[in-house]
């Protein structure tokens, strides 16, 4: 498969060290596009952006660690019905990201919140996204004014997947208000 986020891209920003990859996931029942990108492209590792890496179970036996609704009851917390079977991605800011391994749809599950929001149509706008966000970060440390960063990435980000910015609480909507407002 083909995408337009490469590995490379990836590699450059975030460098080979901050990267993960996954198996290959083509007899899980993943969506085969989520499943290839996470294979082939991986998710970069940050301080806003941290990846699920621990391939063992943190939990013991009785707890999926992977799936949303084993790993929710064993903290107490409701699950909603439809996202029980979604898998954890890690954790963007304060939020606790997860895929649709049907659909490949990425959502955010906001700390303190009851329900989720739909954050990226898959997990290449993810990627993309946090590509943006990173050069953004760099810029801003350069000294480039937190308006046209919020500007440039509202767009940037907003052409690729105008989901990002669809709900106005939105981790993307939050993070470049925050930015305008010199919480960075």
């Amino acid at each position: 498969m083909r995408f337009t986020v490469t590995s490379a891209e990836l590699i450059e920003v975030y460098g080979l060290g901050h990267i993960t990859y996954f198996p290959d996931q083509r007899s899980t029942g993943v969506d085969s596009r989520a499943g290839a990108f996470l294979a082939s492209v991986g998710l970069p590792e940050s301080v806003v952006f941290a990846a699920r890496r621990d391939v063992e179970d943190p939990y013991g036996p009785e707890v999926d660690a992977i799936t949303l609704g084993s790993r929710f009851e064993h903290y107490g917390i409701p699950c909603p019905e439809e996202s029980r079977q979604w898998w954890a991605l890690g954790y963007l800011f304060t939020s606790l990201l997860a895929v649709d391994p049907a659909s490949g749809r990425v959502y955010a599950f906001p700390e303190g919140a009851l329900g989720h929001i739909e954050l990226h149509r898959d997990i290449e706008s993810l990627v993309f996204a946090l590509i943006e966000l990173r050069k953004v970060e760099i810029d801003h440390d350069n000294g480039v004014s937190p308006e046209e960063l919020a500007a440039r990435f509202r767009d940037t980000v907003g052409r690729f997947d105008p989901t990002a910015f669809a709900d106005e609480e939105s981790q993307w909507n939050l993070a470049m208000e925050e930015l305008e407002h010199g919480i960075w």
